[in-house]
């Protein structure tokens, strides 16, 4: 078969889908920039600090919701039979996985093996406490549990799993939604959105509801929650969304000022709440959430009316999108780097994260992108 005007072999490149991705990659780096501001309570304790890492943390929620949205835009429904679409997907990511996983847990052994102190771990690593081991046997220790969870040196690695589990379960969520009328696919979609208020239902009324008590944890709405939601609704917008231009940014104005209000705000009053735990923290940053979507639908929704007319821009933007997966695993170690640069350069705390956020992305594409133009065959296989 010849490709034609109205056959391509190769479907015309969506630029406003690499625009997204750009913005996914840019806030996902700029969360993590974002880690030295929120995560310890000595940060948080820190009147400045904890200005600007809620403003900018509440503002960066939609990074991953926004990656999921484009995997289920591009994947569903799937064309490919369950075992094609294992070898082809998985293996892409699982193997990078794998690598980038045992390094990150080799780098504080590594660290110490070249005479530096644990203040250099800390620094790397926020989570990494004042006191990081730099002991083989704790690195490999943390090397054998990969199968099962990641580590202080892996944080930004839960993606990964999560991931691995879409794509595991995105054949058979893909023989309904191939079948699936654009009402029936409505109505899945509103019963997610009710899943969305969960956590908050948990947290302010009570822990056991609808059914979910201290032997459950699988109540009514339990097999409608979750990031499948993202995925599907990356796949209807991309097929039904009809608003215009002036509808769209009007729309995106309204729900992104909403979701970012209700964001800002409750993560500021569980930051102002003695004794709370890591998930009461992390309660209003939960990427399913009704305030995240509310973002993220904002943000998907106005990219999808741009552009783009200039060859350069559109090859640097594919550019980006290849080196993507790359990127995301390797920006990680980056961050502690660029940390050291603006402090070296009194950056002021109010822009101090995206100006992180900015030199660490530049670094890491410039490294991804070397490596794909050196060691194309490698650069697959390790970098996805």
């Amino acid at each position: 078969m010849q490709p034609t005007p109205n056959h391509p072999l190769v479907p015309p490149r969506l630029a406003w889908a690499d625009v997204v991705r750009l913005a996914a990659i840019l806030m996902v780096i700029a969360v993590h920039c974002a880690d030295p501001f929120n995560v310890s309570p000595e940060a948080r304790a820190n009147p400045e600090f904890n200005f600007w890492g809620s403003i900018y943390g509440s503002f960066l929620r939609p990074c991953v919701p926004l990656f999921v949205m484009l995997t289920g835009m591009f994947l569903l429904p799937i064309r490919e039979s369950m075992s094609a679409f294992y070898r082809k997907r998985l293996l892409r990511i699982v193997v990078p996985f794998l690598v980038w996983s045992v390094f990150y847990n080799l780098v504080p052994w590594l660290t110490g093996v070249l005479g530096l102190g644990p203040e250099v771990v800390s620094r790397l690593f926020a989570y990494a406490g004042p006191h990081p081991s730099q002991a083989w046997a704790d690195s490999w220790h943390h090397i054998l549990l990969i199968p099962f969870q990641f580590s202080t040196y892996t944080v930004p690695m839960w993606y990964m799993y999560m991931l691995i589990g879409l794509y595991l379960y995105m054949p058979v969520f893909s023989a309904w939604v191939a079948q699936a009328t654009a009402r029936q696919q409505q109505l899945f979609l509103a019963v997610w959105g009710i899943t969305l208020f969960l956590p908050y239902a948990y947290e302010f009324a009570s822990r056991y509801l609808l059914g979910v008590c201290a032997w459950n944890s699988f109540g009514v709405f339990y097999y409608f929650a979750g990031f499948n939601g993202y995925l599907l609704l990356g796949h209807y917008l991309r097929r039904h969304n009809r608003l215009n231009l002036l509808r769209s940014v009007l729309l995106s104005v309204v729900l992104f000022g909403i979701g970012y209000a209700l964001t800002y705000l409750g993560f500021r009053h569980m930051t102002a709440r003695l004794g709370i735990s890591e998930e009461q923290l992390e309660l209003f940053f939960l990427y399913c959430s009704p305030n995240v979507a509310l973002m993220t639908l904002a943000v998907f929704i106005s990219a999808q009316q741009i552009r783009l007319s200039s060859p350069a821009v559109t090859r640097a933007l594919a550019n980006i999108t290849k080196c993507g997966l790359g990127i995301y695993l390797t920006h990680y170690l980056l961050v502690g780097i660029g940390y050291s640069v603006v402090d070296a350069l009194r950056v002021p705390v109010a822009i101090r994260i995206p100006v992180t956020a900015g030199l660490v992305f530049l670094a890491a594409w410039a490294l991804v992108a070397l490596s794909y133009r050196v060691y194309p065959r490698l650069a697959k296989w390790v970098l996805g």
